[in-house]
């Protein structure tokens, strides 16, 4: 397992037989080296977007048209990329788990927003969310851009992320 920080709320993920890009904002991120882009999504099998603010769907569509990888999230948001982008997606919702080879990824709830910029002010996207990504026998605890809630105590009791 690998664990590289892209900047901002981006991580790349090398876990089992999968390489996940979480919030790949790239583009323009501060906290990002863009002479790094190609390194840091050569390989990339899954892209997932914990919700819809720029500043975290920032290169997901770009990425997936240029790899083929398929984006994963909030069903609301990737209903609309698919049917606006032509976007390859998979929409599931908070509850859910999609089996992404050796890799389990279940959405969890969070607390935040999640909009897109429209004609007139911020578009609702479908929900906020997190991540648990199971695999090699662990379990890392994606936050997104959630506040600090009481679901997090159940939340480390179902699923007890080693990494989060």
């Amino acid at each position: 397992m690998n664990i590289i920080w892209l900047g901002h709320s981006g991580f790349r993920i090398e876990i089992a037989d999968q390489v996940l890009l979480v919030d790949p904002w790239l583009t323009g991120n501060p906290m990002f080296d863009e002479s790094r882009r190609a390194e840091a999504i050569q390989g990339v099998t899954h892209i997932l977007v914990t919700h819809g603010h720029s500043d975290h769907t920032g290169d997901a569509l770009a990425i997936s048209a240029e790899t083929g990888a398929p984006i994963a999230g909030i069903y609301d948001l990737m209903s609309l990329w698919e049917a606006r982008e032509n976007a390859n997606v998979i929409g599931f919702n908070k509850g859910g788990t999609i089996g992404l080879g050796a890799v389990r990824v279940t959405m969890v709830n969070a607390v935040h927003s999640s909009s897109m910029a429209g004609a007139d002010g911020p578009v609702p996207v479908g929900a906020e969310a997190g991540f648990m990504i199971a695999g090699e026998g662990r379990v890392i605890y994606l936050t997104g851009d959630t506040d600090i809630m009481a679901d997090m105590e159940w939340m480390g009791n179902l699923h007890k992320p080693d990494i989060g």
